[in-house]
């Protein structure tokens, strides 16, 4: 496999804030890679510096010569009055193809993506299909490598299914930006992690998520125990330079030097280490126990005449989190607004607890005034302080709660990025004691940390909870039921976010009997039993892979060398190599896992 694209000793600063230092690396051909990061490590502008979009300060960014580059920025632009089949059109311009040809890659491009009018304004499309339209403008044209930068924002679950699918089969590279931790395991090959925790600046994986995650925690464990063992060194050469002054006077002078490099890198070390932290996210219950806090009976609500959902009972008590999924216009911001109270049902009723305290996070953070400084909006009451749960709280500590410092206080709200505007409407809220939490799109912006600290609040928040969210692993972890929106009046509950997903593809959800349950599948017969020199074969598996995947790191760490990289022929070799390695991986992982299965299916017969 051939390099498509790499990049050598890149630097970048926003305004006079490094981004990153000295990143180098490459994709190659067949590579699905994932690309994420804490909010503000510079993955969007790393992502524009490989499309040619901007200039680094420094370094160089190389495409190998006939490669076909495609890009999907986060905010998409379309010409003004252009149809969705003119912007697909346009894109074809310097193909050379004659008309006939164009208009069958436009029609085949249309089916896959699934547009339904293909004469509609672009401009008029809602988010999640401009979405769809920006990334199939690129894919029309058949990319060698594709850049996307947080393609699953405002695509709805059925959207983000979509290209999750269209990632799987895709037969060109990609880089993905992304927080979609079920994108991350499903649809990619590689993971990278841009962070200035890394002592590269970057962490690359090759394999999906889940692996990522275990060589992510080896290597932040393998860093902290370097940095105790440093610190314990210095602390003993520091020890010994205090001993008295004739024994001062025949000390070597490479001892003080090397307690001063020493010290440096165990500053660079805690820097390093410093990094891997999370916002503190803990919503404020009311630890109201009232049974029924908020009851809807029959709910009905129309647009331009098109029913929503029809007919809708719905009690929400303390314990309950319920997901609610659809397609984008199937209603499911409109039912949180009635649940708010910000807007009216067209018929049915709602029974509300008496000083029933809800807190509300909309979709379009509409409650944020962005044009407040990041201090009169983290202390709405003025003042230094905020009170949290009874409590008093310096502000410079209440913002650091949310990953900001003492001289962001003074910025404007306005300069912040999605991610840290996400947190500073969380941090407001978290001021506010709720009996029921409504959040629309919470997830819009935050990086994977943040997320994963949003989710354990939101499981331990002991009020009720109604939920938005594209977050897939979200909806799983967090969700007791879920009530699935098919944006023509059905609506049906579902036990878990799985159960929903089964039965995503009938034309509606009103039309599905969950009563009526399909016939048993046909037994599946019994797995063979291990043979003696297969389970030999399984006892050692272990050794194997953990042999091979050392040989697959040995390789990447050549591939890194400069002699190595700044050589064509070498990085082709060391790259084959690589290649050969990985696949090797996979087949014994495959192979264990054949082995594994039948070895627990022979013990399952056994046993019964």
């Amino acid at each position: 496999m051939s390099i498509l694209l790499s990049c050598q000793e890149l630097t970048h600063s926003y305004s006079d804030r490094p981004l990153f230092r000295g990143i180098s690396f490459g994709i190659f051909e067949g590579e699905k890679a994932g690309l994420l990061g804490p909010n503000g490590s510079g993955k969007s502008t790393l992502l524009k510096l490989l499309a040619g979009v901007d200039r680094p300060d420094s370094g160089t960014v190389a495409v190998r010569r006939g490669v076909r580059l495609g890009y999907v920025p986060q905010k998409e632009a379309f010409p003004a009055g252009q149809s969705v089949a003119q912007v697909l059109d346009a894109a074809l311009v310097r193909e050379h193809l004659d008309e006939h040809e164009r208009l069958e890659r436009v029609e085949t491009i249309l089916a896959e993506v699934g547009f339904p009018e293909a004469d509609q304004v672009a401009e008029t499309l809602s988010g999640g299909w401009r979405k769809r339209l920006a990334i199939a403008r690129e894919l029309i044209r058949r990319p060698d490598l594709l850049l996307l930068d947080e393609p699953t924002n405002h695509l709805d679950l059925e959207g983000i299914l979509w290209l999750e699918e269209c990632l799987k089969q895709a037969p060109f590279a990609y880089l993905v930006v992304s927080h979609d931790r079920y994108l991350l395991q499903n649809a990619m090959n590689r993971v990278i992690e841009l962070s200035r925790a890394y002592a590269e600046g970057f962490l690359s994986v090759n394999g999906p998520y889940n692996v990522f995650l275990e060589r992510r925690e080896e290597y932040l464990r393998a860093q902290a125990a370097e940095q105790d063992a440093i610190a314990t060194r210095l602390r003993r050469e520091v020890e010994w330079l205090g001993h008295t002054a004739a024994a001062r006077s025949t000390k070597a002078s490479y001892r003080i030097k090397e307690a001063g490099r020493m010290m440096d890198d165990l500053a660079e070390l805690r820097f390093r280490n410093s990094q891997n932290r999370a916002a503190e996210i803990d919503f404020t219950a009311s630890k109201r126990q009232t049974r029924d806090l908020l009851v809807a009976q029959q709910i009905e609500k129309r647009i331009d005449g098109r029913p929503l959902f029809r007919r809708l009972d719905l009690i929400l008590s303390p314990g309950v989190r319920l997901g609610l999924v659809g397609p984008n216009g199937s209603g499911k911001t409109t039912l949180l607004k009635i649940l708010a109270g910000e807007q009216e049902p067209d018929s049915g009723r709602l029974k509300r607890a008496d000083d029933l305290r809800i807190v509300y996070f909309d979709q379009e953070r509409a409650k944020l005034d962005r044009s407040l400084s990041l201090r009169e909006v983290l202390a709405p009451a003025g003042g230094d302080t905020v009170s949290y749960r009874g409590h008093s709280m310096h502000i410079v500590a209440w913002a650091k709660r949310f990953l900001f410092t003492a001289d962001d206080l003074n910025k404007s709200v306005s300069v912040l990025s999605g991610g840290e505007q996400a947190r500073v409407l969380i941090a407001r809220l978290m001021l506010e004691p709720a009996d029921l939490l409504i959040l629309d799109e919470p997830t819009n912006d935050l990086d994977i940390p943040t997320l994963e600290v949003l989710e354990e609040s939101l499981i331990d928040f002991p009020g009720a909870m109604v939920l938005v969210t594209h977050d897939r692993e979200m909806l799983d972890r967090v969700s007791t039921e879920i009530l699935g929106l098919d944006g023509q009046g059905g609506a049906l509950f579902f036990s878990d976010f799985s159960q929903w997903e089964r039965t995503r593809n009938q034309s509606a959800l009103r039309e599905l009997a969950p009563e009526k349950t399909s016939p048993p599948p046909p037994a599946t017969p019994a797995a063979p039993r291990l043979s003696m020199a297969e389970q030999k074969e399984l006892s050692r598996m272990e050794e194997k892979i953990e042999a091979a995947e050392t040989r697959v790191a040995q390789l990447e760490e050549r591939m890194q060398l400069p002699e190595v990289a700044s050589d064509h022929v070498k990085l082709q070799e060391c790259w084959a190599e690589v290649q050969a390695a990985r696949e090797k991986v996979t087949e014994l992982y495959a192979r264990w896992e054949d082995l594994e299965t039948r070895r627990a299916a022979s013990q399952a017969a056994r046993s019964s």
